[in-house]
């Protein structure tokens, strides 16, 4: 007796969505997201505000989005996910659905229901994309994790420590002067 097919989705899906709901694609399986918490917000505005007025204040050629941001990460209709935050420097990755292609540099914010997905199945995702940085920022374990995915590294920091991001010479993020 043969196995049960199963069912790969595709942007189309995504797209077919009730208003409203969230929902990321990855290797053509549909995971479902939960809206963010206030914290979790508070996090990616800070973030975001922090390296756009570094990008903006060098006249760096690189683009800030946060979600909801498509990345069709594989350039396939198989793919698609929304990171909390996406610096992407090659701006012919961008169109007016998001972003074809890996970004250089993805933050995400774990929330309680997506923590598997943010320390796994993404980093996987991620690495093999071509994403060159990649942030899990995890308010309720108070860690920063930064994979270094050009080199194969990984650091860990505490939300009293300054970070430094990889993909800018001079980029240094103090975690304790957050207001969050």
């Amino acid at each position: 007796m043969p196995l049960p097919q199963e069912h790969i989705y595709t942007t189309d899906d995504i797209y077919a969505l009730p208003d409203g709901q969230r929902a990321e694609l990855i290797d053509g399986q549909i995971y479902y997201m939960a809206p963010p918490s206030r914290t979790h917000q508070r996090i990616i505005l800070a973030l975001s505000r922090i390296i756009a007025e570094y990008i903006e204040s060098n006249n760096g050629s690189c683009e800030v989005d946060i979600a909801p941001f498509a990345v069709f990460l594989n350039e396939d209709d198989k793919n698609y996910v929304e990171p909390d935050i996406s610096v992407i420097c090659d701006k012919r990755k961008l169109t007016d659905k998001g972003c074809t292609g890996a970004p250089d540099w993805i933050i995400e914010i774990v929330s309680p229901g997506s923590r598997r997905m943010d320390y796994s199945v993404k980093l996987f995702k991620y690495r093999t994309a071509g994403v060159r940085e990649y942030w899990i920022v995890d308010p309720e374990k108070n860690r920063i994790t930064v994979y270094d995915l050009e080199h194969d590294d990984m650091n860990e920091y505490a939300f009293t420590d300054i970070v430094k991001a990889g993909i800018y010479p001079d980029l240094f993020i103090n975690f304790s002067s957050l207001n969050i």
